[in-house]
């Protein structure tokens, strides 16, 4: 099979869909790798890197999209839906619950659109893991960072010092990003609440964090009170496939203290916050209500040799599967993909996304 490795194009990302090891592992099984030069630059690999690999590295994007599997990171822009044809197999982070054109789209160029957010295998999402655990991470650390005055922050540091109090942090959902999250800003000394639905998971979440974690179910009283008193709040909700709901309200904010930070780690997904609109590295964040917001949609770019080598490692099988078997065999060899189908000949195969953008859902062939 011949797959494509595009140069992404979105505003400040620097990860590439897959590394040299991932490429020569690839060519082994006799397939063959088409690179766009300067995809891999801002991961510290280099196109001779992947020439050594085996690949065949190319300036014409179009000839990259000429491939049978065209794996990326990011969902395509707009520049890129030129490229979109019938036939073609798109592997990425497609998160079409938050962008309804790229959907239109897709469905009217009958792309076969595989989302690396909606795989699953045995309730979890494994594509999507490595990158929850860079974004909740993150979180902390851009939160902090932009609590600073500087930035009209609050001026409150996450671990305070001997005789003053630390900051409160509050994480709202206690999935991959959201364990992430409270376990650094517990490491760094602030005083974590993490609301979280599922009684198991909070068990779960007890038992594996630090004691300064605590944890509460998730209602909408306790999140007022807990956003009173907060310094940070991280958003981590997820639903997979689905729009993110809204558990802060845009009127929730006039309780908060001014200079307070939001990072929102679901704005792929629309967001978890009313207020919360899409941001880039280079413009992070704003302030409505005097409540800074961190809405970036694409967080874990900002460390792209960490970023690109863990999602090659998760990847990579479901790659070399579907280039080994072809689509249909690969998705009898690997059920978990299936729910990864979001686009099928024109037709919205996956519930939760034809919900969310009020569409009629098809029978995935596959199922």
């Amino acid at each position: 099979m011949k797959i494509g490795i595009p140069l992404e194009i979105k505003t400040a990302e620097t990860r590439v869909a897959c590394t040299p090891a991932g490429v020569r592992h690839l060519v082994a099984g006799g397939h063959r790798v088409v690179v766009q030069s300067g995809a891999g630059a801002k991961s510290g690999f280099t196109d001779d890197k992947y020439r050594r690999a085996g690949a065949m590295v190319s300036a014409s994007a179009d000839k990259v999209w000429r491939c049978d599997l065209l794996v990326k990171v990011k969902e395509p822009v707009e520049e890129e839906y030129q490229y979109f044809r019938k036939g073609l197999v798109l592997f990425t982070y497609l998160h079409l619950a938050g962008n309804p054109e790229l959907a239109r789209r897709l469905l009217e160029a009958e792309v076969t659109a595989i989302a690396y957010e909606t795989v699953q295998e045995n309730g979890r999402l494994p594509l999507l893991s490595p990158m929850s655990e860079i974004a909740g991470k993150m979180s902390v650390l851009m939160g902090g960072y932009f609590l600073s005055s500087r930035f009209g922050g609050e001026g409150r540091l996450l671990g305070g010092v001997p005789g003053v109090l630390p900051a409160s942090v509050v994480v709202l959902g206690g999935g991959s990003a959201g364990m992430h999250a409270a376990k650094v800003a517990a490491g760094l000394g602030s005083s974590v609440t993490l609301l979280e639905l599922e009684q198991e998971r909070m068990r779960f979440l007890e038992s594996a964090l630090p004691a300064q974690v605590h944890t509460l179910y998730s209602t909408r009283q306790h999140i007022e009170e807990q956003l009173a008193s907060a310094d940070l709040v991280i958003g981590a909700v997820l639903v997979p496939g689905a729009a993110a709901p809204k558990l802060v309200l845009r009127s929730m904010l006039r309780s908060m203290k001014r200079g307070s930070v939001l990072v929102d780690i679901a704005i792929d997904q629309g967001g978890c916050f009313e207020s919360s609109r899409p941001t880039t590295h280079e413009d992070p964040v704003f302030i409505e209500e005097g409540v800074l917001h961190y809405c970036v949609t694409n967080m874990p770019a900002a460390y792209p040799q960490t970023s690109t080598e863990a999602l090659t490692g998760v990847t990579l099988p479901y790659i070399r599967r579907m280039a080994d078997l072809g689509l249909e065999s690969a998705m009898v060899m690997m059920p978990g993909l299936v729910a990864g189908l979001n686009t099928w000949q024109g037709r919205v195969v996956h519930p939760a996304i034809a919900e969310s953008l009020s569409l009629q859902v098809h029978l995935n062939p596959f199922a």
